[in-house]
């Protein structure tokens, strides 16, 4: 499922705790919006979001 741009422009993206800032490979996520969660490239903000169902998300995020 792909994010709307207004969802993806109005998003409050918060880049992963492992970036190391050197350009990495590195994920940012906007999860406060109810029942989603958005995630992006955050070497390409402008770029293409993937809007994830927030319990697939949260599954997910254990398993790592």
């Amino acid at each position: 499922m792909r994010a709307t741009r207004a969802e993806a422009s109005e998003a409050s993206w918060r880049k992963s705790s492992y970036s190391n800032g050197q350009g990495g490979d590195c994920v940012e996520v906007a999860d406060h919006i109810p029942g989603t969660a958005m995630v992006r490239d955050s070497k390409n903000s402008h770029g293409p979001s993937l809007a994830i169902p927030a319990r697939a998300w949260a599954v997910s995020v254990a398993a790592l």
